[in-house]
């Protein structure tokens, strides 16, 4: 095991920040064939997919891919998904037909960032936009109660009860993360509390310290309220709060170039720094 150093990748040096605030850990290994590979593991969560995956060096080069699969399996025996990220900023995805005929799917997200969040043209005054309460549990069964409401509307949704399960560990990681003062979640909440937005900012240093990089997760919107403003807003107060309480210089979030929602990012003061590649095979039958 050698020393673990940041990736280059933006996107993966925040993701990586985020899986050790959620009790994961990352470990270096030296494969012969195959270079420093980060192995990346969350024990309290062993069905979430990017939470326990291997982060290449490079993108794969043909006739690797048979070591790759071997190294995944030796580093997540009980793993029934396959996942690896590339610590690259451009894109490449490598040997991309050896990794498609395998079953394999490349997954290509635009990194975004911003010094600051701009106000949407119209807040949303509706409703009451807060960090969620670490000492409530109402406030985090609202939120789970919203992400199941997320996945149901989904083309095609994870099925609900392994779904769920995987929904309640990551918030109970995320409400860990905030007791411990790395961040905090976010919602929109109605007088009854019901919530219809959240999301997530958590600092990506080892202290909350001037300079640092603060990277958003989760942002979704429950199905009946959509085009109310409320992400937009929320994103726009999450990024005021992260400025003044982890001292966030660079704000990072990450979007599917093919959804709506990276358009929303940039009306808030996002601009694309660069991309983000992974290759994910699903559990086999």
């Amino acid at each position: 095991m050698s020393e673990f150093q940041r990736p280059l990748s933006l996107g993966y040096h925040t993701d990586l920040a985020l899986r050790l605030h959620e009790g994961g850990s990352c470990e270096v290994l030296e494969l012969a064939e195959l270079g420093r590979v980060v192995r990346i593991t969350t024990p309290s969560n062993p069905t979430f997919w990017w939470g326990n995956f291997l982060l290449m060096p490079r993108p794969p080069r043909p006739g690797e891919l048979t070591a790759w699969l071997e190294a995944f399996q030796q580093a997540h025996p009980q793993a029934r998904h396959v996942t690896f990220g590339l610590d690259t900023t451009d894109g490449e995805g490598g040997a991309e037909q050896e990794f498609l005929n395998a079953g394999f799917s490349l997954h290509c997200d635009t990194v975004l960032t911003t010094s600051q969040t701009l106000p949407p043209r119209t807040l949303n005054t509706d409703l009451k936009f807060r960090p969620l309460d670490a000492t409530q549990d109402a406030d985090w069964l609202a939120a789970l109660a919203l992400r199941m409401a997320v996945n149901a509307a989904d083309p095609e949704p994870h099925e609900a009860a392994g779904y769920q399960s995987f929904a309640a560990r990551k918030l109970e990681a995320a409400r860990a993360a905030q007791q411990r003062g790395r961040g905090a979640m976010f919602g929109a909440f109605d007088p009854t509390g019901q919530m219809y937005s959240g999301l997530g900012v958590f600092s990506a240093d080892a202290a909350n310290q001037a300079g640092g990089v603060t990277r958003y997760q989760n942002v979704e919107t429950h199905p009946e309220a959509r085009s109310l403003g409320l992400a937009g807003t929320l994103v726009h107060r999450a990024g005021e709060w992260a400025r003044t309480h982890l001292h966030a210089q660079t704000l990072v979030i990450v979007a599917d170039p093919a959804y709506h929602a990276q358009r929303l990012y940039e009306r808030a003061g996002f601009r694309p720094t660069e991309i983000q590649t992974g290759w994910e095979r699903s559990p086999q039958e």
